[in-house]
């Protein structure tokens, strides 16, 4: 079924309404004792138990946005380039929402625990290599539907997160260069790229 008219944010909800409906009523509630006001802590052993914060489950977590990636990629592998596409356009959305959480985390620790503030940066990291891998890979996926107007921008958009003297900065200016939107190759055959400056 096509959802390409859907806005993004609701088809990763309908993903975790859907996992859910996989659940009886009794699985879908961290059962507390009667009259208790304190959260308890949750067992993932007990069947009767599910973690509301499950990170390996939600749609919105690093595992969820590299599962979107996935089936994005075995939608290539059968060349429904349309699936491909909606797939990574999630996946998409879901990396740039963790990175910009990550990055609102480490702003707010910052100065008061340096500990935690220097992990969520580094998720913000990752979550921001993710999103544009799934960046390029949506803008091959465009080229191969022959919609080189949509490739363009994308790539331009990894080139300027990413940096051209870095792998995918390069990959994402090459295709730029056999699209023929660019005409100066990068780096210059027989040379190495200069490093950037610090």
């Amino acid at each position: 079924m096509k959802f390409a008219s859907i806005p993004n944010i609701c088809l990763a909800l309908l993903s975790v309404i859907a996992s859910f409906g996989l659940l009886s009523p009794a699985h879908a509630q961290v059962k507390l004792p009667s009259g208790s006001t304190q959260v308890q802590p949750i067992d993932p052993n007990d069947p009767d138990t599910l973690s509301p914060t499950g990170q390996t489950s939600s749609v919105l977590s690093l595992d969820g946005g590299k599962r979107l990636m996935s089936e994005a990629g075995n939608a290539v592998s059968s060349q429904n380039y349309s699936l491909a596409e909606n797939k990574l356009k999630e996946a998409r959305l879901v990396f740039n929402q963790l990175s910009n959480f990550y990055q609102q985390l480490n702003s707010s620790f910052a100065g008061i625990d340096n500990r935690v503030a220097d992990s969520q940066r580094q998720k913000a990291l990752s979550a921001a290599q993710m999103r544009d891998e799934a960046t390029y890979q949506l803008a091959l996926v465009n080229r191969a539907q022959n919609k080189p107007e949509l490739a363009v921008p994308l790539l331009v958009q990894i080139i300027k997160s990413q940096n051209p003297s870095r792998e995918l900065g390069r990959k994402a200016y090459q295709q730029l260069l056999e699209l023929g939107f660019v005409d100066s190759p990068y780096p210059k055959s027989g040379s190495n790229a200069t490093s950037p400056k610090k």
